[in-house]
């Protein structure tokens, strides 16, 4: 695997595609783990058109050896760097016949473990007694999130629908997208195949026209403490 050519991928555009980190066994096993769960806790979100979990490697811990493989903690220490945690992690279901979709955005928030008053930190929100707040940039561009797809999905099933090079323009308002000069780009990814990407890259997705599921675990990586007593609401060290 050229390690070096992700990593200039997700510096030029944004993100990257890399397949086959799951083989098809362990696809069915994560799911499996995930269909043997209690599904009444206020972590989990189930409507018609999504089905999620929030803080899915803390609520449903059975899952973290499968997720951390040897594929998926070679690609993290070689394109992130050996410092690298998880901070967040969500599980999203999005149903063959799923009206959901997203219109472009960047990744603004973290999730934290209180709301405390500090400098470069705000706006704040709070669901279900969690607290997410935006950050220091710095903080955001220091960022890595990493999709794994659990379900073959291209642009007819939500596929993500990116800007290349987005990422790097700090703060970038959806509404002020100049379509003269940007591009979009689908991402279409294999079952088993992850997206790496950069949570200020504008993303977003269609909904489900081809009557096929898509499933996604999201994750966060940063290789930062929090300032002023401050943490991560979720902070998990994969090993080595």
């Amino acid at each position: 695997m050229n390690f070096q050519n992700h990593k200039n991928l997700i510096k030029e555009n944004g993100f990257t595609v890399i397949d086959n980190i799951f083989s098809d066994e362990e696809i069915q096993q994560i799911g499996t783990v995930i269909q043997n769960i209690d599904t009444s806790k206020e972590t989990f979100r189930k409507s018609q058109d999504l089905f999620a979990i929030r803080q899915f490697l803390k609520e449903i811990p059975g899952v973290r050896n499968l997720i951390f493989n040897e594929k998926m903690k070679t690609v993290i220490r070689e394109i992130f760097g050996n410092r690298y945690f998880a901070v967040k992690s969500i599980y999203f279901d999005k149903p063959e016949t799923s009206n959901w979709y997203v219109v472009y955005h960047q990744d603004l928030t973290i999730s934290v473990d209180q709301k405390k008053p500090l400098e470069g930190f705000g706006p704040w929100t709070t669901k279900q007694n969690q607290f997410a707040v935006q950050p220091p940039l710095e903080v955001l561009e220091n960022i890595y999130t990493i999709r794994i797809h659990l379900d073959d999905t291209d642009e007819n099933n939500g596929a993500l629908k990116v800007v290349p090079g987005s990422h790097a323009k700090g703060i970038y308002r959806p509404e002020t997208i100049d379509w003269t000069t940007e591009t979009e780009a689908i991402c279409p990814i294999e079952s088993g195949g992850i997206m790496i990407m950069k949570p200020l890259i504008l993303h977003g997705s269609n909904r489900t026209t081809n009557g096929k599921r898509r499933r996604v675990i999201h994750i966060e990586f940063s290789d930062r403490e929090l300032p002023d007593g401050l943490n991560w609401a979720e902070k998990i060290v994969f090993g080595d």
